[in-house]
């Protein structure tokens, strides 16, 4: 299991998905938040989608995996969630 960024520099993050767009994660590139975001399901592997924005475009709510269980987080912790897809 990755949990710093590979390399590349245009890595698309949690941040960046548009609303009802999915991605897979593929690390999580802060090592200190990573072992929080661990916790709370966001596991290299698993899918998410963006399914909601407040009005100032913060705070993103995410959906992860098949079971629907949804995550409210900051756009600086989603954009530590980095994606391969």
């Amino acid at each position: 299991m990755s949990v710093s960024a590979p390399a590349a520099t245009s890595q698309r993050s949690a941040k960046d998905l548009q609303l009802g767009e999915t991605g897979t994660i593929c690390c999580l590139q802060d090592p200190e938040m990573a072992l929080k975001l661990l916790e709370m399901g966001c596991v290299p592997g698993v899918r998410v989608r963006l399914s909601g924005r407040a009005p100032f475009g913060d705070p993103l709510m995410l959906v992860l995996g098949d079971e629907e269980y949804t995550l409210s987080l900051r756009k600086s912790e989603a954009a530590t969630i980095l994606l391969k897809d």
